[in-house]
């Protein structure tokens, strides 16, 4: 009976500890995705500045409290409306000692592009071999369908991973303290919903860390 009961323990956290591994997986479907917990610590992740040079995320997180936002791309109407918006709030934010990295998965020159054409109060960074939107878990992969939909209609090529799946971020905004840890977060799979600039700024407010 006791080596019984050994054993469902053992597979009971054996299966623990797969779902945790499980959450960096870029999923099926946006509404799949298994974004960090409040309370999770940020993995490390490689991304580039708008400049071309690789940086620690983890890093540049620790200089200072930080509004993190995962965004689609420039080519995004409501990831560009939604950046718009920010710099509505981007001298509150500075204010209260934030800073603002807005990451995407488009490649450095696509970054540059979109800098041209409008003046974002973030720091863009590119993803494009998607460390950091696993280690957040917000990835997900685009159907084919819908890849050529992009491709045809807008002139977007979507980045892809080792297997040619093209992926996207659902769009998240994470609140990290400077020890690199989550305090608040907003995922949603429908990339057509996403929070005021209002409500970010009360959140970062409400989970400033304490000086």
């Amino acid at each position: 009976m006791k080596k019984t009961v050994s054993a469902a323990l053992i597979l009971i956290m054996m299966s623990f500890n797969l779902l945790a591994v499980d959450r960096t997986q870029i999923r099926d479907k946006a509404e799949d995705v298994t974004p960090l917990l409040n309370g999770s610590m940020v993995p490390k992740a490689t991304v580039k500045l708008d400049d071309g040079s690789p940086v620690s995320l983890h890093a540049l997180i620790m200089q200072k409290p930080s509004v993190i936002v995962f965004y689609r791309g420039g080519w995004c109407p409501y990831c560009s409306r939604q950046l718009a918006e920010l710099k509505d709030i981007e001298q509150d934010l500075v204010n209260e000692g934030y800073q603002i990295l807005a990451i995407s998965p488009e490649s450095v020159d696509k970054l540059n592009e979109q800098k041209l054409e409008t003046e974002f109060a973030a720091q863009l960074i590119s993803d494009e071999k998607l460390e950091a939107i696993k280690g957040f878990g917000v990835g997900f992969y685009v159907p084919n369908d819908t890849r050529a939909l992009y491709k045809d209609r807008m002139n977007v090529e979507l980045t892809s991973d080792s297997n040619n799946r093209a992926v996207l971020p659902a769009p998240a905004i994470f609140i990290t303290n400077t020890e690199g840890q989550v305090v608040f977060s907003y995922v949603n799979p429908n990339f057509r919903v996403r929070p005021s600039a209002e409500l970010v700024l009360s959140a970062a407010k409400l989970v400033k860390p304490i000086e």
